[in-house]
């Protein structure tokens, strides 16, 4: 069932990211499905610490754009969504190529959303896994 109650695609979501934290270190949006979204970010000088492994800080940043993302659009066209808390579970370093991200949600509720996010390498291994809690907010009047 697909649970989008905004107008999503890869493209759009690439758009409302311009000149953001998520386009300065490389992320890119690879699909929307029926009830998740994937995105992915490079392994490169902008995103590893120094010891040259990808920065926790670099997948948390990842997960919480995706599950941001996954709140924002499913929720009702007059409300907006902001973070309450995230974790995040580094379970494999990654010193090259990609890291991919996919969220899916785990509560959709009227005031708050529990989204969780599994990080790839490109091997396919599990470097991280997050869970993000969002409060769902009526838009302000001016938007």
């Amino acid at each position: 069932m697909r649970i989008w109650q905004k107008p999503i695609t890869v493209e759009s979501l690439r758009q409302s990211h311009h000149r953001t934290a998520p386009e300065i270190l490389g992320m890119e949006f690879l699909e929307v499905g029926d009830d998740f979204i994937t995105a992915r970010i490079p392994v490169d000088e902008r995103t590893r610490q120094p010891y040259g492994l990808l920065h926790g800080g670099v997948s948390v940043v990842l997960a919480e754009t995706l599950g941001s993302c996954g709140a924002y659009y499913s929720s009702p066209i007059n409300c907006r969504a902001v973070g309450l808390d995230i974790n995040a579970n580094h379970i494999k370093g990654v010193t090259s190529g990609w890291v991919i991200g996919t969220t899916r949600p785990i509560h959709r509720g009227r005031s708050t959303h529990v989204w969780h996010i599994d990080l790839h390498n490109e091997e396919g291994d599990l470097t991280c896994v997050s869970r993000i809690t969002m409060a769902i907010l009526s838009a302000p009047a001016n938007n």
